[in-house]
């Protein structure tokens, strides 16, 4: 659609609600906010400025009826005259932030295929992505994965300003910023929108609006209240959009000279489960929160009525009143707990009782081992529920094992890192396709392809272990089962083809310098070691370690004998 009429446009969209309030619940988990989960799970009253909030119980009956999310732990008022004394456990970001962690700890590798473009050409673009992905770049990547972990879907969004840098860089869009528009599944126009900052006092809400399609940019400044757009205003109306008017034309469009859009979504995983049968909903992403929040809701009960008995358990001493001093006429009593020394009066305290039996010790118990069980098999589940094992969140120790034993203790968040690749790849060479079209459009980049195809790969998330890896090599070379170029592979298998095959050359020359000239048996002679001319037509496979005997006299042939 277009920019909205001016007017009394509901916005966000109505369509939205549903979606909307349902990332505004995972924010709420995301940020560990107490305030914001008491007002989520607290129903309409707890809202007073929160148009997104009070839309959702609108559009969700069930929670503004009194659903089941009505009786969670922190839906419940702090009994009257009681402080709030509710505990928070920040698991949903630990997930979020594991999910980037095991996704961007790493730069993946960007590839040019050399078959798209001349290999000049394949190498001078391969390095300018290099630089898209330099320390800023991996770190905007490492955030927008984490986004998307707790809030389903996050866009990227190509920017550039030469005097601020001499290439474009990415931008991250939280999903609720952006009215996206679909077509057989795939992004074809978005409109991203914010809130201005208010020229007065009087409710009036500033938005301005952009409007992407392939090529184009349609800017709009609207100025109307808290649920509608309003009018359409100029930009020279406020101070953060007049800068627009020199770069548009009349009807406030400006030409990105690029016939594709500008933004890219960036989807968590799919298929989406919690808005099944709700409109333009199904290509957006799902959160690693959808349907364990009641469990993250269980563990905070858990942990809150720990700390409940633990300040329950406080030891406490009961005293009869006789035994007060006194500090005068309105002045109150008290008891000295560190006085050593009491008199006991005869008759004072009853014919039966002694002091020591009128000072009465209450102390409850506290139940270490009845929560700690609870809240590791509940944490044990969350994990296992948004699709990550319990010893990437440090469940069993750390003791040190090997990579085969770690890769096999996670994996089931490994699986996940998998999955989640395959939405993360696309759209990572989408968006870096666009990078290199704004470079050479409008930064000037020379010797880039921006119709060069690109491949990625991540690297390992569990490195093997260098030991392990030395005994396969040692026991593939003593039953003569490999050559020396699957061996450097095999140890270094990030080398490209160029690197291992010098590799496979210096480890020939090493041996050839070990063994002198005249002592085949290596027996120690002090013969000077012959000269060898390097060989530069190493063929992949070929076991540089393997000599070969000349053709004896008389034209009979004989048998190599390996090294």
């Amino acid at each position: 659609m277009p920019l909205p009429p001016s007017g009394n446009t509901p916005w966000p969209p109505p369509k939205l609600n549903i979606p909307h309030a349902d990332m505004d619940m995972w924010r709420a988990w995301y940020a560990g906010d107490t305030g914001h989960l008491a007002q989520v799970y607290g129903g309409p009253a707890s809202y007073t400025r929160n148009g997104i909030a009070r839309a959702f119980f609108d559009v969700d009956k069930r929670r503004a009826t009194g659903g089941d999310e009505l009786r969670m732990f922190w839906g419940q008022d702090p009994s009257p005259g009681q402080q709030a004394a509710k505990l928070h456990i920040p698991i949903g970001g630990d997930i979020a932030e594991m999910s980037a962690n095991l996704l961007w700890s790493d730069v993946p590798t960007v590839t040019v295929d050399v078959d798209s473009t001349d290999k000049a050409t394949a190498a001078s673009t391969q390095a300018q992505i290099g630089r898209y992905l330099d320390d800023r770049g991996h770190a905007k990547m490492r955030e927008a994965a984490e986004l998307t972990a707790g809030l389903s879907n996050v866009y990227l969004r190509a920017v550039w300003d030469t005097t601020l840098r001499p290439r474009p860089w990415s931008d991250v869009i939280l999903a609720n910023a952006v009215v996206p528009e679909w077509r057989w599944g795939m992004l074809a126009a978005a409109t991203v929108w914010r809130e201005l900052e208010p020229l007065d006092d009087a409710g009036g809400v500033w938005r301005l609006l952009e409007y992407h399609t392939p090529g184009l940019i349609e800017y709009g400044v609207y100025k109307g209240d808290h649920a509608t757009l309003g009018m359409l205003m100029e930009f020279s109306d406020h101070h953060e959009s007049e800068f627009l008017a020199s770069r548009t034309d009349s009807r406030g469009r400006q030409a990105t000279g690029i016939d594709r859009l500008l933004i890219t979504h960036l989807p968590n995983v799919l298929p989406n489960r919690v808005w099944d049968g709700v409109p333009d909903t199904a290509p957006l992403g799902r959160s690693d929160f959808a349907g364990i929040e009641p469990m993250m809701d269980g563990l905070d009960e858990t942990w809150s009525s720990w700390m409940r008995d633990l300040r329950l358990g406080k030891a406490r001493v009961v005293v009869p009143q006789e035994m007060l001093d006194t500090s005068g006429p309105g002045g109150g009593s008290s008891f000295d707990l560190d006085r050593e020394l009491f008199v006991s009066v005869s008759g004072f305290l009853g014919d039966e009782s002694s002091l020591k039996d009128s000072i009465t010790e209450i102390q409850f118990a506290i139940r270490v081992d009845d929560h700690e069980r609870t809240a590791k098999a509940l944490r044990r589940q969350i994990l296992a529920s948004a699709g990550y094992s319990a010893q990437s969140y440090g469940e069993e120790g750390a003791v040190a094992v090997t990579a085969t034993e770690v890769a096999a203790r996670k994996e089931e968040s490994l699986t996940t890192r998998g999955l989640k690749i395959l939405y993360q790849r696309p759209a990572l060479l989408e968006h870096l396709t666009t990078l290199t079209m704004v470079d050479v459009t409008h930064c000037g980049a020379k010797g880039v392809d921006p119709a060069a195809e690109l491949t990625a790969s991540w690297p390992q998330a569990v490195q093997p272990d260098p030991e392990a890896t030395a005994r396969s090599l040692s026991l593939l070379e003593s039953a003569g089962a490999i050559s020396t170029y699957m061996k450097v592979k095999m140890r270094s298998p990030e080398l490209d083809e160029p690197e291992v095959l010098a590799e496979v050359r210096r480890i020939r020359d090493d041996k050839a310098q070990q063994i002198p000239a005249g002592d085949p048996f290596n027996t120690g002679g002090v013969e000077e070691p012959e000269e060898v001319e390097p060989d530069d037509d190493v063929e992949p496979g070929f076991d540089e370690g393997q000599e070969v005997e000349e053709e004896p006299a008389g034209g009979a042939s004989r048998p190599e004998l390996a090294a």
